[in-house]
């Protein structure tokens, strides 16, 4: 039996899935791993514990079907968070720095506005923390040798496991180290920030012959054919690869792509929304608009963990389906600050509207109302460059009966439901393309139909008045700018 696999190396856990030749899974396993919070705003994860988590992910997987014969794999990864380490021994330097992590806010505040507006304009992106060029410069600050390697995650696990240190170009477009679609970092953008090119993992495109991954765990080499960012892989596993198709994968965050096919956006950051490279095959970059809420399934978390609102992520969604409407009460979810279209990244979450009538149903319905809002915040921005003409949603978030039909209500746009899980399947359909397996990514969506369809029921939610409380919320929270 020929099969594929598809590794993906998320922020809270790595999943390796095996799929047939038609992408219908075979196998699954997952493992978790932990994230530190050593200080205010810095998010870290252990290098060592996430190599060991997919090695002992695909090794179970391997076991678990023993007659398959495995014909491509596909790597995906948290896309912005990056890493140091020596280049001969594989050995760690610092901590895996995510993408929520807001350490490098003083360093791009020294940038001032005039390098500020060149790094937008040579890449696409504003100065946010989210971005790899500014943890890239932190850690380069630290003491290193000089044999030091630093890259994204997918880089180092190449590298660890035989595929060469070496990263693809949907990758480069979320570093601020590369202009949109080049094939080599650009030298401008690394001496703004500090950077040596030669430090950096070698460019190459997302899709092909791209090497060999093995351990001496593993009962087979698994062919690497495709190494994307994350949400690019949901992108192609939700089928949204037709230009003007959209998906929003709810996990720790949401991340809104659309896809624009082989023409790249222009002035997307004016409106607050990212261009980034989907995937490159045979040389050739495809293009996608982004936007990230940064807390979705993070602001469940912690009021179910953190505040103890809540038994369980069940008893939040339950909670939230009980009621019509949040009676006045509105949530900002900014844990880790305000990402697209607002761009705030010293925002912080607000709860308003408490009232002596209030209880944990209205608080869910709103945290669940406010997610929808962030969602259709970016929708609305992105509809301003494209026609977005579907959306397809994913992720662990719409398992739950009110959030996918909030959020067609206030889109007031039918919304699909695809896979719970499109990330490793959407890596897995590449590496089919990668093998030829497949003949192109138009056959991806052939393959990967809608669940179902939640068409609007009731009146949008009132998007004025939303976008209004975002400023004054954001504004609560931000610091003075004179220092009072």
């Amino acid at each position: 039996m020929k099969a594929l696999i598809g590794i993906d190396e998320g922020t809270s856990a790595v999943k390796a899935v095996m799929f047939d030749l038609r992408l219908r899974p075979l196998a699954q396993v997952r493992r978790e791993k932990p994230t530190s919070h050593p200080g205010e705003g810095l998010v870290e994860q252990d290098p060592a514990l996430i190599l060991a988590a997919v090695v002992d992910a695909v090794a179970g997987l391997l076991d678990q079907v023993p007659e398959a014969e495995i014909v491509a794999c596909g790597l995906d990864h948290q896309g912005e968070s990056v890493l140091a380490f020596e280049r001969e021994s594989g050995r760690p330097l610092s901590p895996v720095i995510t993408w929520q992590d807001k350490r490098s806010q003083p360093l791009l505040d020294r940038l001032g506005a005039v390098t500020t507006a060149r790094v937008t304009e040579l890449s696409g992106l504003p100065a946010d923390p989210y971005f790899s060029a500014g943890k890239v410069a932190w850690i380069l600050g630290q003491d290193l040798p000089d044999d030091v390697c630093v890259g994204t995650v997918d880089a180092y696990l190449s590298a660890q496991l035989g595929g060469g240190f070496a990263t693809d170009l949907s990758t480069a477009s979320r570093t601020q180290l590369a202009r949109l679609g080049a094939a080599d970092w650009d030298p401008e953008l690394c001496s703004i920030f500090g950077v040596a090119p030669g430090c950096l993992p070698a460019l190459r495109d997302s899709v092909g012959e791209l090497g060999t991954l093995r351990h001496p765990r593993w009962r087979a080499e698994l062919p690497l054919r495709a190494q994307v960012v994350d949400q690019q892989a949901a992108l192609a596993g939700s089928g949204c690869v037709v230009p003007g198709r959209a998906k929003a994968t709810f996990g720790t965050g949401v991340f809104v792509l659309g896809f624009m096919g082989a023409t790249a956006p222009t002035h997307a950051a004016q409106l607050g929304v990212l261009p980034t490279v989907a995937w490159s095959i045979g040389g050739r970059p495809h293009y996608a608009l982004d936007g990230g809420v940064f807390s979705a399934g993070s602001l469940v978390e912690w009021l179910v963990d953190g505040l103890g609102i809540y038994d369980s992520p069940e008893d939040f969604a339950r909670l939230a389906a009980s009621v019509s409407d949040a009676k006045g009460v509105r949530v900002l979810p900014a844990l880790s600050g305000l990402g697209a279209p607002w761009w705030r990244p010293a925002a912080r979450a607000v709860i308003s509207g408490l009232a002596t009538g209030t209880d944990r149903r209205h608080l869910a319905r709103a945290a669940t109302e406010a997610i929808c809002h962030r969602v259709c915040d970016i929708l609305d921005a992105m509809r301003e460059l494209a026609p977005i003409e579907g959306m397809r949603i994913d992720g662990g978030l719409t398992a739950s009966e009110v959030l996918p039909q909030l959020l067609a209500d206030t889109a007031q746009h039918p919304v699909e439901l695809g896979a719970v899980d499109t990330t490793a399947l959407g890596a897995a359909a590449l590496a089919a393309v990668g093998a030829g397996v497949l003949p192109g990514v138009e056959a991806i969506g052939e393959l990967l139909q809608p669940v179902r369809t939640l068409r609007p029921r009731g009146a949008a939610g009132d998007r004025a008045a939303w976008r209004a409380f975002v400023e004054r919320a954001a504004a609560l929270t931000e610091p003075d700018p004179d220092g009072a």
